[in-house]
């Protein structure tokens, strides 16, 4: 069986930035275990695989190791993908059908935006272990899928360097270091070890969180945001009650085919689901 295969750098404007996403259009799904291993082959943060279903499509994410409930740079990559490349047609919106709902992605100029449902966070005692994991303790402490540690400066966002093994120890899902940013809003890193994902380049996700605190925090619905990982990434997002809009560019960086018999067995990673 030929799969297509594209990969895509989303919130860039350029190749080599941004956080690179692989992005498999499939006829009909395909077993987990199958999928799973594609993910671990293509050894990014996320692949995004995608099937139609009517006038939308269904998508699924899968880091190196598990099958994720919801990543934005891939479902950027996607709607990319599928806007420019699949469909004869100019497509102004495009809905996906996704484990979180329904997901939709909407070009806005040059770029593509994203609606997405709003993760508010609840703030939380600092857990015991975080400073000594981060390497640095935060300001406070915030909640909702993934930690958020509150800092008071990009510095020390940009100079965190984590025991990604005591991260990955911790209870949560993954945790995203925030601060007020330079020449921005508010800047962000984020740190998924336990997904197989030390550090993601830009993170789209953590964003249905950042933006409901810092619009809270700035008194401000529209923000933007600026990922300071190595690759870096730029977010425009707004802030829409219990919706959040997070766009940015993407640009395409190769494409090509997996060849693989679908009746392939998995190949002896366990497959886990958050």
């Amino acid at each position: 069986m030929r799969i297509p295969i594209y990969q895509v750098d989303a919130f860039a404007s350029r190749v080599f930035a941004g956080n690179p996403a692989a992005v498999c259009p499939l006829p009909r799904w395909l077993n987990d275990a199958l999928l799973q291993s594609i993910a671990n082959e293509n050894n990014l943060s996320e692949t995004a695989f995608v099937v139609p279903e009517g006038d939308a499509y269904a998508i699924r994410w899968f880091t190196p190791r598990v099958e994720v409930d919801l990543c934005g740079h891939a479902t950027l990559a996607a709607a990319h993908i599928v806007m420019e490349h699949l469909v004869a047609e100019r497509l102004e919106r495009i809905r996906f059908h996704s484990r979180s709902g329904p997901l939709f992605v909407t070009r806005d100029g040059e770029r593509l935006a994203l609606d997405f449902p709003a993760r508010p966070a609840r703030r939380v005692d600092m857990p015991q272990d975080l400073a000594a994991a981060l390497g640095s303790a935060p300001r406070e402490v915030w909640e909702a899928r993934d930690l958020l540690a509150v800092y008071d400066s990009e510095d020390e966002v940009r100079e965190l360097a984590p025991d990604f093994a005591a991260v990955a120890a911790l209870e949560a899902f993954a945790v995203c270091a925030t601060a007020p940013g330079k020449h921005v809003d508010f800047v962000s890193r984020f740190f998924a070890p336990a997904q197989g994902v030390d550090e993601d380049p830009v993170t789209g996700s953590a964003h249905c969180t950042l933006v409901p605190y810092w619009g809270a925090r700035l008194g401000r619905d529209k923000l933007h945001a600026r990922q300071i990982s190595s690759r870096g990434g730029e977010l425009f997002c707004t802030r829409r009650g219990e919706r959040v809009t997070i766009a940015g560019h993407a640009v395409r960086f190769l494409e090509g085919w997996i060849e693989v018999d679908p009746e392939l067995p998995a190949s002896g990673i366990s497959l886990h689901e958050k």
